[in-house]
């Protein structure tokens, strides 16, 4: 097996590489300089990519656009000792197909690329949890856009379910009424609906509040 690590860090990557390199069927080539990649992958194939999230000039989610241009299939993993929820949506839009902590074990690491080279995604446990409804997608018409709702915007439904007042809802989450008139005008339009009545039943319809939350 191919592998490819990206890291600024000269010491990681070759630590890394060791660890990797224990396994007698797995190849690691290494790369401090990004702006190397793009031509090492088109001259060579990578079973796997393992790219680190913050380096200079280049971060791993644009690098990852980056790669994808010139080998479309390409399997690539954010190799990190940084918190990547933040990051989450961005870099999945980018095209990566998974993440690997830096803290990892060994047997952590090997196993993530074994299965990454199988074309699984590779999300740890901990941060599918922390990333739970953070956008429920919603199925709009045949040729339209479709919508998600954020996590904000699904704590905002919950509490005018619970029939608060606007100073009520901005006391609880936190933020000031003028922000939340425009939250409620952005819901309301997102959803096609033009009353608190009307998005409650409109957010049950589409699954995204429970029944119980209506009453």
């Amino acid at each position: 097996m191919n592998i490819l690590l990206v890291d600024d860090h000269r010491s990681v990557v070759e630590g890394t590489k060791m660890l990797i390199e224990a396994e007698p069927d797995m190849n690691v080539t290494i790369e401090t300089d990004v702006y190397a990649v793009p031509d090492l992958v088109r001259l060579k194939p990578f079973d796997v990519m393992l790219l680190d999230l913050y380096m200079p000039h280049v971060n791993g989610a644009d690098l990852t656009r980056k790669l994808l241009e010139y080998v479309p299939d390409a399997v690539i993993l954010i190799y990190s000792g940084f918190e990547i929820a933040p990051h989450f949506n961005l870099l999945m839009e980018s095209g990566v197909s998974g993440f690997i902590a830096k803290t990892s074990t060994r047997e952590q690491l090997i196993q993530a690329l074994r299965c990454a080279a199988r074309k699984e995604a590779i999300v740890p446990m901990q941060l599918l949890r922390q990333l739970r409804r953070q956008e429920i997608v919603i199925q709009g018409e045949p040729g339209k856009e479709r919508q998600t709702i954020t996590q904000e915007e699904d704590k905002l439904l919950r509490e005018l379910a619970k029939g608060k007042s606007n100073k009520e809802i901005s006391k609880t989450l936190m933020i000031s009424q003028r922000s939340l008139e425009y939250s409620l005008t952005e819901l309301f339009q997102k959803l096609h609906v033009g009353s608190r009545v009307e998005v409650i039943k409109k957010a049950k319809q589409l699954g995204i509040l429970p029944a119980e939350d209506l009453y």
